[in-house]
């Protein structure tokens, strides 16, 4: 089992950038596959981007080539460099690891994105 703790979410302006970060703990971070979910007022929590234990990347076609997910697996953390913003982008950010069948989210870092 894990825990998992996002910080980063904030007040920028469109246009600007942001950094997520998501420490993970209790068990070995490099076996899981990590992800960011994101959940606006009103809407379906979707995914954002995912990076596999083996390094692939896939992202939501709305974020292609302004977010980039990474991981450290010698610090425990996932991040979510998001360039670009728009106000679409505001959400609140949630964190995801998964193995088999076995998921467990982080609270969340909200994100708001406006002038």
């Amino acid at each position: 089992q894990v825990q998992l703790v996002e910080s980063g979410g904030g007040l920028v302006q469109p246009g600007g950038s942001l950094r997520l970060s998501c420490e993970v703990s209790g068990n070995i971070f490099s076996i899981y596959d990590m992800a960011w979910y994101r959940q606006a007022p009103g809407k379906q929590r979707e995914l954002v981007a995912q990076i596999t234990r083996g390094g692939r990347r896939n992202y939501l076609d709305s974020v292609e080539g302004r977010f980039t997910i990474s991981r450290d697996n010698a610090k425990n953390t996932v991040y979510l460099q998001m360039n670009s913003l728009k106000p679409e982008d505001t959400a609140d950010y949630y964190c995801n690891a998964g193995r088999g069948g076995y998921t467990q989210w982080g609270r969340g870092t909200q994100v708001t994105v406006s002038s």
